[in-house]
């Protein structure tokens, strides 16, 4: 059966970010596909991107607009299609929809921040944008956060949210985030689009590291199918609507408002592995007595994208040598196998070199039969730690991306 579906959580306003949703037609059903958010000018942005190659034309625009301007004013997103792949075209298309905006509210188009997800390989249809830029700039308010991620939607079942509130030095902090993302989902930036907001006061530099340390403890730690897309793009928006000033990592609130930005980022990540295609298990991988960090997320991510590991959990089958066989060919080197313990859940699976006298399969099933497991490896050669977080591998991902362009 599917994970059971999360509700939108309750948004508070931030104070000078506006949104809005509406239908360009660049989806063929009918849906919400075009998003505009609106910035204070007090705004400070920072943003990371995808690695992959055939890096798409909105993000090659919005690196160049973030490199030529620190006044950033508007995030437009389309979803439905991906401008990715198409050359000089694609290129002009992305700054056209940047241009036209900035022409109907008087800003210079490098203060547009372009975002595309969708189908790979078709240019942008600026002309259905333009056309129906009037009503999506006239009719933005600061309610609207779920429209907003109901309108970057592509093949997830449910719009996702986060939201943290807390209150320092007698003011409100909020931390509120949107994200989409749901297939093609495996880090190296963060294989989704994900917008995170705050009303603290950082400055670009600051924030700029706040954001690559949240990305690295959650969009970069999940994984669907190990696919990395072409237009993967994490925002973190400061808008200095409140009094509290974060200036460097010795100011008296840094610990509180890093801590709410991160929580903000885990649950999206969270979001988006429980809204993956055709998934019906929730999976942490956690690897353990690691030599290092990379030691660890090569042991973690060889368990969590191997496709007869996740078979087996949409089976519920506790089919444990595939964990062992996964763990074996992540490419440790001199990994003594004695030293490894493998846990599923709270059943001690493998010690020892071979499988725990005490393990039993009904043992093994009753944690098969859950929604939510862990696998935890404890690997016996030293201190690091690094959790990942994926699904199973089910049909109805399979159904989902052969009809994706149906």
């Amino acid at each position: 059966m599917p994970l059971t579906k999360f509700p939108f959580p309750a948004m508070p306003v931030i104070e000078g970010v506006r949104l809005n949703a509406i239908s360009a037609g660049i989806k063929n059903n009918g849906d919400d596909d075009l998003v505009l958010i609106e910035l204070p000018s007090t705004a400070k942005v920072a943003g990371i991107f995808t690695q992959n190659a055939y890096c798409a034309a909105p993000v090659t625009l919005c690196k160049s607009h973030l490199n030529q301007s620190s006044a950033i004013r508007y995030l437009l997103i389309n979803s439905g299609n991906a401008n990715a792949c198409t050359g000089k075209e694609g290129f002009a298309a992305a700054l056209g929809s940047c241009q036209s905006l900035a022409a109907e509210v008087s800003v210079e188009p490098e203060r547009v921040l372009p975002f595309s997800t969708g189908v790979i390989g078709e240019c942008l249809p600026v002309k259905k944008i333009e056309n129906i830029m009037k009503p999506l700039v006239a009719n933005v308010s600061e309610e609207q956060w779920e429209a907003a991620a109901k309108g970057i939607m592509t093949t997830d079942t449910c719009p996702k949210g986060a939201s943290v509130r807390i209150y320092l030095d007698g003011e409100t902090l909020v931390v509120n985030g949107i994200a989409k993302g749901s297939g093609m989902i495996k880090p190296n930036m963060a294989t989704m689009l994900a917008f995170v907001f705050t009303n603290a006061i950082i400055e670009e530099p600051l924030l700029n590291t706040l954001l690559q340390e949240a990305a690295d403890q959650s969009f970069n730690r999940i994984t669907v199918d190990g696919d990395t897309s072409t237009n993967d793009s994490a925002i973190l928006v400061a808008t200095a609507s409140s009094g509290i000033l974060v200036d460097s990592d010795r100011s008296p609130n840094y610990l509180q408002v890093k801590q709410a930005i991160d929580q903000v980022f885990q649950n999206l990540a969270k979001s988006i592995i429980r809204d993956g295609e055709g998934a019906t298990k929730f999976v942490t991988v956690r690897v353990e007595q690691g030599k290092s960090t990379n030691e660890c997320l090569q042991v973690a991510y060889s368990v969590a994208q191997s496709p007869l590991v996740k078979t087996a959990l949409f089976a519920s089958d506790p089919n444990w040598g595939r964990i062992v066989a996964a763990i074996g060919y992540a490419g440790v080197a001199d990994l003594n196998v004695d030293a490894v313990q493998v846990y599923l859940g709270d059943v001690l699976l493998v010690e020892q070199g071979g499988r725990a006298q005490s393990y039993t399969e009904e043992d093994g099933q009753r944690v098969m039969d859950q929604d939510d497991i862990i696998i935890r490896i404890c690997l016996g050669r030293g201190e690091a730690s690094e959790t990942v977080w994926t699904t199973d591998l089910s049909h109805e991902y399979i159904r989902i991306n052969a009809e994706y362009r149906s």
